[in-house]
């Protein structure tokens, strides 16, 4: 069973991890390096008086143009950055495809039989937990924006991601009325209770850009999570067989 539960879950991520990092490279990458031009005073939303935005930034470049290059504003190599981006989302995937054909283990041992299809749903709930809800309080932060303290925004994350993940399953496997209504209790909580916000607003960063970017990432997560999700239920069913 653990050796089931690790080849399925290490292939499953690592290959979501990839697909991830490709879908990062296409969709967010070039976001996070504009966000980056902004932080850093390279570039500057709206730095002149009039009321029109400014064609060019102070260094002559255009607002989108220069951010695209592959080059980090602190000069680190381009080639280390890419690498250090796949290796993270590799090694992130490979923990969250472990963790979700855990779930699996739990869920045989209950009596339900997991699909590639069942694991899709799976990997859903598992963009859901991970993401989709924390993001509704939390949304992800674009370089040049500012958040609340980090010790508070780790502290509502995790009890999001709890009570979400608890919901959920309240409401995929509760026989009766009573798990539904604590599922949805449970779903609701964190947003009732609200996640720490700021006082006050000042980054640089254009909001356009910062939401361009939260969405993307959260599309990249959806994607990701269900091809996730699948490759794990494929490979758990075709072990059991």
């Amino acid at each position: 069973m653990i050796t089931r539960m690790l080849a399925g879950g290490v292939l499953a991520g690592f290959a979501a991890g990839l697909f991830a990092a490709l879908l990062h490279f296409a969709f967010v990458q070039k976001l996070i390096l504009l966000g980056e031009q902004y932080e850093t005073g390279a570039l500057v939303h709206f730095e002149t008086s009039d009321t029109q935005a400014p064609a060019a930034s102070s260094h002559g470049e255009s607002e989108t143009g220069h951010a695209e290059g592959d080059a980090a504003p602190d000069g680190e190599s381009p080639f280390k950055r890419n690498a250090l981006t796949v290796l993270f989302a590799a090694l992130t995937y490979t923990s969250f495809g472990i963790l979700i054909v855990a779930g699996f283990a739990l869920a045989e041992h209950f009596g339900r039989t997991v699909t590639a299809r069942e694991g899709m749903l799976w990997g859903l709930a598992g963009f859901a937990v991970f993401q989709l809800a924390p993001a509704m309080g939390l949304p992800p932060g674009l370089p040049g924006t500012v958040s609340p303290d980090i010790g508070v925004r780790q502290v509502w994350w995790f009890g999001t991601v709890l009570a979400t993940a608890t919901g959920i399953a309240c409401l995929a496997y509760g026989r009766s009325l009573v798990p539904a209504v604590l599922g949805g209790a449970l779903l609701a909580a964190p947003h009732v209770i609200g996640a720490p916000q700021l006082d006050q607003f000042y980054g640089v960063a254009p909001p356009e850009v910062a939401a361009a970017f939260s969405a993307n990432v959260l599309g990249v997560g959806f994607i990701a999570w269900a091809v996730l999700g699948w490759l794990a239920g494929r490979l758990w069913s075709s072990s059991a067989t």
